[in-house]
């Protein structure tokens, strides 16, 4: 829906120096969709720790640790899934990539790596909680300003200064900027780099605070 609505109501409007705007517009749906994916996993570790179920995998002889991965990992596929089917839906209506055999799998490489990292902060976010509903909360709060106050749907240029400023210098745009210099084959610059640097970061932090949390709440 966000392909068809981008490309076909405001893709008229918006112009980029990318040709195509449905070729500048794909790498943020592409980012977009990892990113809203990852907060699948706090959804489902909420469901799961409200209906009993890490109860009884925590009787189970295995490590604790895997019982987090194993669900973090799950929503990685599906993230795939849903990238795959965003790819097919884009070049139905336009977007002509250019990007190399090397250049793909940088693009799969990242996505799958912004995926995993934001995946475990959703994961927190899921076992500090006392319903679904305030995990949906979040995920809305934390992720709908960062997506949209980026370089995902429209350049950064057309923003108000100070606005213009936080989207030029916030995770989100990097990992957009590094996507969309991948899929058109030109110069990723420091966006790539940048962009591995921040999924690390967050992963460094969230990864042992989830594996804490689960631990002490069993």
């Amino acid at each position: 829906m966000f392909v068809v609505l981008f490309r076909y109501v405001f893709g008229g409007a918006i112009a980029t120096d990318a040709g195509s705007y449905i070729n500048f517009l794909m790498a943020g749906i592409f980012v977009q969709t990892v990113i809203f994916g990852a907060s699948i996993t706090g959804l489902t570790v909420a469901t799961d720790m409200q209906r009993g179920i890490m109860d009884r995998f925590r009787t189970l002889p295995m490590h604790k640790s895997a019982i987090l991965t194993g669900t973090v990992l799950a929503d990685i596929l599906k993230n795939a899934l849903a990238t795959l089917v965003m790819i097919l839906t884009g070049l139905l209506v336009g977007f002509r990539p250019e990007a190399t055999a090397l250049g793909w799998l940088q693009i799969i490489g990242l996505l799958s790596l912004i995926s995993f990292s934001l995946s475990w902060v959703f994961a927190i976010v899921g076992l500090k909680s006392k319903s679904v509903e305030f995990v949906q909360q979040m995920g809305f709060m934390i992720l709908f300003p960062l997506t949209f106050v980026s370089s995902a749907f429209v350049p950064t240029s057309t923003m108000p200064a100070g606005l213009q400023a936080f989207a030029e210098n916030q995770p989100v745009t990097l990992m957009v900027e590094a996507i969309r210099a991948l899929t058109l084959n030109q110069d990723t610059g420091d966006f790539v780099w940048k962009s591995v640097l921040w999924c690390l970061g967050i992963l460094i932090v969230a990864y042992p605070l989830a594996i804490r949390l689960f631990k002490k709440q069993g």
